[in-house]
């Protein structure tokens, strides 16, 4: 199953211009790949980023340092 990234905007939107779609063959070649690239994809406009498996959302993360 391909394993991939749903890049958004805090309110939960798709951001879809400006970046290529990734898939990966394991979770943690996904995990890896954004640990790799979050900083370019929290410059280029990109809030949130919930990881896919498939098709069923695995967990949602923040690319924005926590508040408080």
């Amino acid at each position: 199953m391909p394993w991939s990234w749903r890049l958004e905007k805090g309110d939960g939107r798709t951001v879809d211009g400006g970046f290529p779609r990734e898939t990966f063959t394991t979770q943690a070649d996904a995990e890896t790949w954004l640990g790799e690239n979050w900083r370019g994809l929290a410059d280029g406009g990109v809030d949130q980023v919930t990881l896919l498996d498939e098709d069923a959302e695995v967990y949602e993360m923040s690319l924005h340092p926590p508040q408080g």
